[in-house]
């Protein structure tokens, strides 16, 4: 980071250097430009002037003389407007009145005093007198009368300048030495935040420990760098307990079982001394217990893969997937799944996770409704339709004449639960013919599935929200202590854990609802069993991370 921060010091400083640089060239050329035009026009105007007035009358070379004790000649009048030297020739080109200093005396100076014709002009652009330099001309007063040489300094004029130019370059010198400490000071007050934030990365890379703070302040992209960093080191950090958890939480309930099939493996080596009933619960444990190993297994990488949310994201139905999974539970179970939908229940999500999710709560309620006498019902609560939909208070089965949205009056899936048969997406004459199974809105109000909607869902504003989907049954029931924990993964109630599973199947459901920007809740159902279920946010999933 001191390598950013030199550059931004030395990048300032440069462009400080350059625009100071720049200005100061032109400001000083400008000003010696117009110095050194006004002096030259101030000495051709007073050369002009001695011209016109000799041209115009009669003098002579002691009008110019500096014995004027009222000093109001013509010399006064040269000298008081341009601050000249004036030297004065008689004739014959004699000295009459040197100048202070005294000035250089040609021949031609003295040509020019002899010379016949009034305003005669010699000039010359340079001499040196004692060591200055000026410019100097020579006027005649005509008619050999002599005259009158004038000389104007400049070379004070170019040691102002150079003293000016001079000061021009420390000046661009301390501009440029100020610029560059400002520069330090800005790039370091700007480069700070990120200083920090690389020392918070620096030490996630040595230390390995992804729970160290990253300091924010401010709204600008740094404190948004640091923000989305610091969300970063959240979730990778809480992916980290999650995944140390389930490997420990994975260990200790694999342990059980494995402890179990090692023990029975090793009583298969005496299996000949053992009397046939011995032998027929040998061979049964070792069933069991392999078979429980088998979906252990299996939801743990249902869970994993739950976590990794590589399926893609599609629009789908919640309806059409109940309906899927009521199927595939009749076929498994041979028990009566009653599906009922009210509203729209369209959403963007994954397909296969959710199905996933809805599978283990029906098979779930299978489990413990040990009786199989009421019917298990799915209930998927969606948002009213708008224009152009049909949806009344209750839309009934799905399949049967409440899937009027989907153009199909009878799906087979209906409350009878009397096979696996089909009709999804058929038309009205399947579903009405279709054996009974698409009954339609009526037989579903009054069937299985009565009631679905107001014990689960309660008084849900179906306006806004997400979709719901609920799962009921009539078995034992949940007890309050367990209604908080019953989604924590292996977690078993005291009265479930007699029977066969590993704990996993409602996390499985949580990770799934949580993903989906939903989350999982379980209830008490009025008159016996349980309503469990989940919600699933309309924009798809992680929509509450968006943005």
């Amino acid at each position: 980071m001191s390598s950013l921060r030199a550059t931004f010091t030395v990048s300032f400083a440069a462009v400080a250097a350059a625009v100071t640089v720049l200005v100061g060239f032109l400001s000083y050329g400008a000003a010696a430009r117009l110095v050194r035009v006004d002096q030259q026009t101030v000495f051709e105007q007073v050369v002009h002037d001695l011209r016109e007035q000799v041209r115009h009358e009669k003098l002579t070379a002691s009008d110019f003389t500096s014995s004027d004790p009222d000093h109001d000649g013509p010399r006064d009048d040269i000298i008081r407007t341009s601050r000249t030297a004036v030297q004065v020739f008689g004739p014959g080109g004699a000295v009459v009145d040197p100048g202070s200093p005294r000035l250089p005396a040609t021949a031609d100076d003295r040509r020019i005093a002899d010379s016949a014709k009034a305003g005669e002009l010699l000039e010359r652009k340079e001499v040196e007198v004692a060591g200055d330099r000026y410019r100097a001309a020579t006027v005649s007063l005509g008619d050999g009368r002599g005259a009158v040489q004038i000389a104007q300094e400049f070379s004070d004029t170019e040691d102002l300048l150079r003293q000016l130019q001079q000061r021009t370059v420390l000046l661009v010198a301390a501009v440029v030495v100020a610029a560059g400490l400002f520069g330090w000071w800005l790039a370091r007050r700007i480069t700070r935040r990120l200083v920090r934030l690389a020392g918070a990365a620096e030490d996630v890379a040595r230390t390995g420990r992804l729970g160290i703070q990253v300091p924010v302040t401010g709204y600008d992209e740094v404190a948004r760098l640091g923000r989305s960093f610091d969300r970063m080191l959240g979730r990778l950090a809480q992916s980290e307990e999650d995944q140390r958890r389930l490997v420990q939480d994975a260990g200790h309930e694999l342990r059980t079982p494995l402890t179990s099939l090692r023990t029975n493996i090793s009583m298969l080596r005496r299996i000949d001394e053992l009397p046939p009933a011995a032998r027929e619960e040998l061979v049964a444990d070792l069933a069991l217990e392999s078979r429980e190993l088998t979906d252990l297994v299996n939801e743990l990488v249902d869970l994993a893969a739950g976590q990794s949310d590589t399926e893609p994201v599609q629009p789908l139905d919640l309806a059409d997937l109940a309906a899927d999974v009521a199927t595939l539970a009749r076929r498994r179970t041979g028990r009566d799944v009653t599906v009922r939908v009210r509203g729209d229940a369209r959403v963007d999500g994954r397909p296969s996770a959710l199905q996933r999710a809805l599978s283990n709560l029906v098979e779930n309620a299978a489990k413990f409704d040990l009786t199989g006498k009421a019917p298990i019902e799915i209930a998927v609560l969606g948002r009213p339709f708008g224009a152009g939909g049909e949806a009344g208070a209750d839309d009934g089965p799905v399949g049967g004449a409440a899937a009027s949205r989907r153009g199909a009056a009878g799906s087979g899936r209906g409350t009878d639960g009397r096979g696996p048969g089909a009709g999804r997406g058929a038309e009205a004459r399947r579903g009405a013919e279709g054996g009974g199974r698409g009954a339609g809105t009526r037989r579903g109000a009054e069937g299985s599935g009565r009631g679905a909607a107001a014990e689960g869902a309660g008084g849900t504003d179906l306006g806004r929200g997400p979709v719901r989907v609920e799962v009921l049954d009539r078995g034992p029931g949940i007890a309050d202590g367990d209604l908080v924990r019953i989604f924590d993964r292996f977690y078993r109630a005291a009265d479930a854990r007699s029977r066969p599973g590993s704990g996993l199947g409602l996390s499985i459901v949580r990770e799934v609802a949580t993903s989906h920007g939903g989350e999982p809740f379980a209830l008490r159902r009025e008159g016996g069993g349980s309503v469990i279920g989940f919600t699933v946010d309309t924009d798809g999933p992680d929509s509450d991370n968006r943005g």
